[in-house]
């Protein structure tokens, strides 16, 4: 097993030699268990847990290693070792944590392709393919759409569907399969390059694990019959995981999500509704909320139908979610800027009480 049979390239050689790890052994995160790791190096897989400088110094979730991270590592028989250091990401898809306000949670890390899965029979929602493409966007990964379980489906509804997709999403990358009659495969498998890291995005229940195993070409993850009752295969991804395809492509499994909430602070809504974007700088004001003022741009397009009304008011609703989560980040850094202005008062005067 080589580095590079895993990703490892010209960029990551540069960060691992400026980051000064030349002395450490580096693999790849391809598993976690409650802070418990796999790893993948050029002599095999390791259990790992990271150092304890590293857990008392983490400020957040992002600074412990996740799947698809690089990371150096000291290895010791019997296939133990510790991280010591996470390299540099280059690129991260995250989402906000369920529950949790203004926390952000990694779904993975250097990735290249993301495939976006759903299913036409009862999955499909071109709102949820548009969150899935902002996190996309943000995160600098080339998105992927995937549309699974068309035996379920006649032709001319494949076809509304697909058409409805490209309608809505410009120069979107669109196959639709089967993982029954293995319609679309050929197609699909011919994107996948060597050495190349995709990541799988969708709900519990869209084909995501029988595609793993349609790509592998083995079985990786045990899928039963399909539900009668919900179309829904019973298997359930549970952890993320990194697997190797025979085809040289490195593959990340994903639990099924059901929600999406975006946790994007870096353009990617802009890219996704970039005909809005470009269109707001037609507006009469340009603190312009799209939404009641005159001599808006935005509106005047949904009202001629130049624009996709729901994809509209989908916009406008991620927007308020971004707005928010970016108020709810600042109010926090706010607070942990406060509080460590009281615990250093707090120390000076417990020094000044000594003397």
């Amino acid at each position: 097993m080589r580095l590079e049979d895993l990703g490892y390239n010209d960029k990551l050689e540069e960060l691992r030699k400026e980051q000064k790890l030349d002395n450490f052994d580096i693999g790849r995160v391809i598993a976690e268990h409650k802070e418990r790791y796999i790893v993948l190096t050029e002599s095999g897989e390791y259990e790992a847990e990271i150092t304890g400088n590293l857990r008392f110094s983490a400020k957040s979730r992002l600074d412990f290693p996740a799947v698809g991270d690089w990371v150096a590592l000291t290895t010791y028989d019997g296939a133990f070792s510790v991280i010591h250091k996470t390299l540099p990401r280059l690129s991260m898809i995250t989402r906000q944590a369920v529950g949790q306000f203004g926390e952000i949670q990694i779904i993975a890390t250097n990735i290249d392709y993301a495939f976006i899965i759903q299913a036409v029979d009862r999955d499909f929602n071109i709102n949820r393919l548009e969150r899935y493409l902002t996190i996309c966007y943000s995160s600098n990964v080339k998105p992927i759409i995937v549309l699974t379980k068309t035996d379920l489906i006649n032709e001319q509804k494949l076809t509304e569907i697909t058409d409805s997709i490209k309608q809505r999403i410009k120069n979107s990358v669109v196959f639709a399969i089967s993982n029954e009659t293995q319609y679309g495969y050929e197609a699909l498998k011919r994107t996948v390059k060597s050495g190349n890291t995709y990541c799988m995005l969708g709900s519990s229940g869209v084909g995501k694990s029988t595609l793993l195993n349609n790509l592998s070409g083995k079985t990786l993850m045990r899928t039963d019959s399909i539900s009668l009752s919900t179309n829904k295969g019973r298997h359930t991804t549970s952890h993320r995981e990194l697997i190797i395809l025979e085809s040289g492509g490195i593959l990340i499994d994903n639990p099924g999500m059901r929600e999406v909430a975006i946790a994007d602070t870096s353009g990617g809504l802009e890219t996704t509704f970039d005909k809005i974007i470009g269109l707001s700088l037609n507006c009469k004001f340009k603190d312009c909320t799209h939404t009641d003022e005159i001599g808006c741009s935005v509106i005047e397009a949904v009202e001629k139908g130049e624009i996709d009304k729901k994809s509209y008011e989908n916009y406008l609703k991620m927007r308020r979610e971004k707005t928010h989560f970016e108020s709810t980040i600042e109010d926090r850094r706010k607070k942990d800027k406060a509080f460590g202005k009281v615990i250093k008062n707090y120390k000076k005067d417990m020094k000044k009480n000594k003397f």
